[in-house]
């Protein structure tokens, strides 16, 4: 049995829930965020938290206050993703820890247990651990490694991630991230908070450099069959790019933006090139030999 309380106002000041549509309604996550800046309305949370996401929403906890979030940039390296948070009126801000913290340190875990939404709850426990090392293996069996994380003897689970870790002054000092799976006590980690600001200050004055990207990707709406190297359809996503064009499962892309492609790599690099809105020339043939050709305008891809 998880050792947690309903989170008390003070503990869930700042602190919002995170809910995201995946790959245009195939699934749905959900996560916590924490707000850093209320007036215009930055919230940072995991990248896996929304990664796959389609649409994301943010909600105020107790409340039935919902309000759409885009993602204006993520570290998958560090786990890290920054969203802001439109048409909400200023929300409270988390407070951050200035002074640091050591081990021995009591602290409580803030987040959205189970990831069912409602009341937050809190997880308390101590810091067990600085400049700690995990790895983390992903739902599709391949694993990542997140360094230099605070380890916390708290009971946090799935949903909790993006969620706040709060000192005895009730300061964030870190962004609950993951936690060891199995029987047993629970070890959870956290990423200092100080990184955290880091990475939105960089995302926020619009620096992309190694694993930090912004924004969307552009994205045609297509999914290819794999093995045959040509650019050949396997399915359309309704409302997209490909669709409004008329494009079929069957079909073989052969031009975008004026640019020949002969292989699913060279359409890759011709989309890479654009962002999402950009309208494009764009070229194909029936499986019978018929030609076509349009213009569309790429639409958003999921968060990668």
């Amino acid at each position: 049995m998880l050792d947690v309380t309903t989170a008390d106002a003070t503990q869930s000041s700042g602190v919002v829930l995170v809910s995201t549509t995946v790959d245009f309604g195939a699934g749905e996550a959900a996560g916590t965020g924490l707000v850093l800046d209320g007036e215009d309305g930055l919230v940072v949370t995991n990248h896996h938290v929304v990664e796959g996401a389609t649409r994301v929403m943010i909600s105020m906890p107790g409340t039935d206050e919902s309000y759409r979030a885009t993602v204006l940039g993520t570290d998958a390296e560090k786990d890290i993703a920054v969203l802001r948070l439109h048409g909400a009126p200023d929300v409270a801000e988390v407070a951050l820890d200035d002074d640091g913290v050591a081990i021995g340190n009591a602290m409580t875990a803030v987040g959205d247990a189970g990831g069912d939404g409602g009341n937050l709850t809190a997880a308390a426990g101590t810091v067990t651990g600085l400049g700690e090392s995990i790895t983390v293996t992903e739902d599709d069996g391949s694993q990542s490694t997140l360094t230099g994380l605070l380890e916390l003897d708290a009971d946090v689970i799935s949903g909790d991630s993006g969620g706040a870790v709060l000192d005895a002054q009730g300061e964030v000092v870190g962004m609950t991230v993951a936690a060891s799976s199995g029987y047993g006590d629970i070890v959870g980690y956290a990423i200092p908070i100080q990184r955290v600001e880091r990475v939105a200050a960089k995302v926020v004055a619009g620096e992309e450099s190694g694993s930090l990207e912004l924004g969307y990707d552009a994205f045609l709406g297509v999914s290819l069959v794999s093995g045959t190297g040509a650019p050949v359809v396997a399915g359309v996503v309704d409302g997209l790019a490909a669709d409004a064009s008329g494009l079929t499962a069957g079909d073989t892309i052969t031009a975008l933006d004026g640019s020949a492609v002969s292989t699913i790599a060279d359409l890759q690099r011709v989309i890479a090139a654009h962002q999402p809105g950009d309208v494009v020339s764009m070229s194909w043939t029936r499986a019978e030999g018929e030609r076509h050709q349009a213009r569309t305008a790429l639409s958003r891809a999921p968060i990668a």
